[in-house]
């Protein structure tokens, strides 16, 4: 890894106050739902939100966020919806393409999304990144002012292995840890009953021993699919049911911990 100081100079995004990292050590742990109802849930307690899908080659928030095809020669870019503003690498390739990129032109797409893209304002852009520690991870910790990264895990021991080799590649490359998030932690059946249906307490446990703040859980639900499937964010759609609730109260955790943290010095942004 290429220590700090070495990489390209950090880009200036004029108008974004926090650019916060939505990140996993392995697939299949729902941080893209996680980023999806993070930033609807930052919108619905009053702050500009933005959110950037960074996952190249597996980019799924288009379909989550119920935006369907575009033509990006005739639809402003980034798409506004549910009062976020977005942008995939779904918006730029025909739905049936494949993304056959290396590192440089992974880095050259990333950048051209946060410079090229008339953002405007925003308390918060989000971003979206593929699993692991590849060249996203590396081009985004270099070459953009990130305010901080969430890790996004579930309760299984296997699933903290991998977590956990994240936190300590962000570490490396001195981004600030927001904190862990502990995705599809409980199901509350008929019964009123609680059952751990993929195991107890690692996201916590992940947090004491990596040192980062553990910032909550979150329920499973089957309607978080069917509302991701239908392009509306169970946040959005279902805002009283128990994940609803569990997504606003990480949004009110985030922006305590971002608090903490030195904001972005850019010019003319308005508070």
């Amino acid at each position: 890894m290429q220590p700090q100081g070495m990489g390209p100079q950090k880009i200036s995004l004029p108008g974004i106050r926090h650019v916060v990292a939505v990140s996993s050590g392995k697939g299949g742990v729902g941080k893209s739902t996680v980023a999806t109802n993070l930033a609807v849930a930052l919108r619905k307690a009053g702050a500009r939100a933005g959110l950037m899908d960074a996952d190249i080659y597996g980019p799924s928030i288009p379909i989550m966020m119920g935006t369907g095809t575009i033509d990006p020669r005739a639809t402003p870019l980034p798409v506004e919806r549910h009062g976020l503003k977005m942008m995939s690498m779904a918006f730029v390739m025909g739905p049936d393409q494949a993304a056959i990129l290396r590192g440089p032109m992974i880095h050259k797409y990333l950048t051209a999304f946060l410079t090229q893209i008339d953002w405007g304002e925003l308390d918060y852009l989000l971003i979206d990144m593929p699993p692991g520690t590849g060249d996203a991870t590396l081009s985004l910790a270099q070459a953009v002012p990130v305010s901080g990264v969430i890790t996004v895990v579930m309760p299984q021991d296997v699933s903290m292995a991998v977590a956990r080799r994240g936190v300590e590649a962000f570490r490396q490359l001195r981004v600030p840890h927001l904190g862990i998030v502990e995705n599809m932690s409980y199901f509350v059946g008929e019964d009123g009953k609680r059952y751990e249906l993929f195991g107890h307490g690692g996201g916590e446990k992940l947090a004491k021993e990596t040192g980062v703040p553990f910032l909550g859980q979150i329920p499973v639900d089957p309607r978080v699919a069917e509302c991701s499937d239908a392009g509306e964010p169970i946040v959005a759609k279902h805002p009283d049911s128990p994940v609803g609730k569990a997504y606003q109260a990480l949004a009110a955790r985030v922006m305590l911990e971002l608090e903490k943290a030195p904001a972005v010095e850019l010019p003319e942004v308005r508070l």
